[in-house]
């Protein structure tokens, strides 16, 4: 079989390209922060069961992740970004190959699946999930893994006991990964979806299989949990309770604050919106059960993601999964049709493509406007960005003025791999802070004379991840822990000083230095600056 007709090797090439490349491109972000500093004290701290933060338990999440981070840290050393975001490229890759893989499985149509593979590799949340440090693409990495085999289970007649175990240990590394999320966001809808359009004909000659799928996924799932609440009672009820009271009152959104949800696909956006048009596609998609069927399946998963009151834009990650195949129905069909399709047909894909030409051409100009200040220490990245983006421009426009739309859709998955390749290492040269003081910086002071060092009131992750160790926090919730030794340091916000000056009453209180972490110089978070103080016990008289 050649390159070009060996679709699954492609696809996996893309996400190499897409995932793996330029890793360490971007800082830490305050999520990246806690999971990373979880598990270097997993390694540093041997808190492998009884997760912490800050050496405070952090039971909030599951460890799965943690685990394939520490284990990742450990083989290829804690500094390296590439090495702590590798687990989730991982996942992220294996997210569109299972795409591909039921996308080929429910319809049978290579080409169709490579499409929908590809439009999730770069949809923007997936894209941006399988390049960060965070757990979303975990669990419902694991997850759509554990539903191809459960559709396996509904559709095949052999190996049904055998694909319910493996299917039961993916659940169970869902849940393992951030708890019942993807239960609820994937695997429900994806349940909602299959009974809507297939029907469940073959229920009674499954049930055992499902029942033993079910037994498997609960063992794995309750197993981490259940062991550190029995261990560790009184953190474990602390944090639930609290956890439970976000979902109630915390990020609470309207309703219909989802029903933007095509814009989290980037540059799909207008053909995922195209796509969700059911009268208008229905009767031109190559598999109208399989289209009722992604359908059904992304509709559901915004609407019960509608009913939880908290939301946030990054929640709607298990939506573009079957999003990815429902407008693969759309793409496959313009393949096949565009050159015949009437000018009112045309128009949307025009708009769409031709905006992605406009930013292409646009670049050279606008990012030497944008980037002027930094132009000397980018430019050899942002001369090859340009030349890549332009030229794509160009091909798509001359592209569509023959009516070839295959050539403009793949010069659409480039245009991301351009960016990725050649634009991402800018981003560490521009609007660098030129007053960043890294919280390694107060060790100085340590080193030359030696006392403990103390957060006044709470803690920023960056700043623990940053320093390389925990840093004990004085508020215990109810008091003050007031140090014994003689002078020591603290890190206070400014919002904090006079509080603090307040508790130090009886203490002699000098600010000594800065620690300001924002790494964008436009950009000042609070929670990334502290005032270094040298408190001093007063001698008596």
């Amino acid at each position: 079989m050649k390159l070009k007709d060996n679709y699954l090797l492609l696809l996996i090439l893309v996400c190499l390209a897409i995932f793996f490349v330029n890793l360490d491109a971007i800082y830490v972000n305050i999520m990246e922060a806690r999971n990373f500093a979880t598990a270097r004290e997993m390694i540093n701290l041997d808190h492998w069961i009884f997760t912490t933060l800050n050496d405070e338990p952090r039971y909030e999440k599951p460890p799965l992740p943690t685990w394939l981070t520490a284990i990742s840290m450990f083989l290829f050393g804690m500094k390296s970004l590439f090495a702590l975001r590798l687990p989730a490229a991982i996942m992220g890759t294996l997210t569109v190959v299972f795409i591909y893989k039921l996308g080929l499985k429910f319809t049978a149509q290579r080409k169709f699946a490579f499409i929908s593979g590809l439009i999730a590799s770069t949809s923007f949340y997936i894209l941006y999930s399988g390049r960060d440090g965070q757990w979303d693409i975990h669990t419902h990495a694991w997850m759509i893994m554990a539903i191809y085999g459960l559709y396996k289970i509904f559709t095949e007649k052999s190996d049904k006991y055998t694909n319910a175990i493996i299917s039961g240990i993916l659940i169970g590394c869902s849940f393992l990964s951030k708890g019942p999320v993807s239960m609820y966001a994937l695997l429900l809808p994806f349940l909602i979806a299959y009974g809507a359009v297939y029907r469940y004909r073959r229920f009674k000659s499954i049930w055992k299989p499902l029942l033993l799928m079910l037994v498997t996924a609960f063992m794995i799932s309750g197993s981490w949990s259940l062991y550190v609440y029995f261990f560790d009672t009184h953190a474990v009820s602390r944090i639930t309770e609290k956890e439970t009271g976000r979902w109630l009152d915390y990020n609470v959104r309207p309703f219909y604050y989802y029903w933007s949800f095509v814009i989290q696909s980037g540059i799909w956006t207008i053909p995922a919106f195209v796509g969700l048009l059911y009268p208008y596609l229905k009767n031109r998609v190559f598999n109208k059960p399989g289209y009722k069927f992604t359908l059904w399946w992304t509709l559901a998963s915004v609407v019960l993601l509608s009913i939880i009151p908290e939301k946030k834009s990054r929640y709607l990650l298990p939506v573009l999964i079957p999003m990815a195949l429902n407008t693969g129905f759309y793409i496959e069909y313009l393949f096949r049709r565009f050159d015949m399709l009437p000018g009112k047909e045309k128009w949307v894909v025009y708009f769409n493509f031709i905006l992605i030409a406009i930013i292409g051409l646009s670049f050279p100009i606008a990012g030497a406007i944008y980037f002027q200040d930094e132009l000397v220490n980018i430019w050899p990245w942002f001369l090859v960005t340009s030349l890549c983006l332009f030229g794509i421009g160009v091909l798509i426009l001359y592209y569509l003025k023959i009516n070839r739309f295959k050539p403009v859709f793949y010069l659409s998955v480039w245009f991301i791999i351009s960016i990725i390749f050649f634009g991402l290492p800018m981003a560490r040269k521009i609007e660098a802070n030129p007053n960043y003081t890294s919280i390694r910086h107060v060790d100085t002071y340590i080193e030359k004379d030696p006392m403990p060092l103390y957060e006044f009131k709470g803690f920023t992750p960056e700043i623990i991840w940053e320093y390389g160790k925990p840093i004990k926090i004085l508020w215990n919730g109810d008091s003050f822990e007031m140090p014994v030794s003689e002078k020591f340091l603290i890190l206070a916000t400014k919002g904090q000083k006079e509080e603090m000056k307040e508790v130090f009453s009886e203490f002699q209180v000098d600010k000594i230095d800065e620690i300001d972490m924002n790494p964008v110089g436009n950009t000042h978070k609070e929670r990334l600056y502290r005032d270094l103080y040298l408190i001093t016990k007063k001698t008596k008289q």
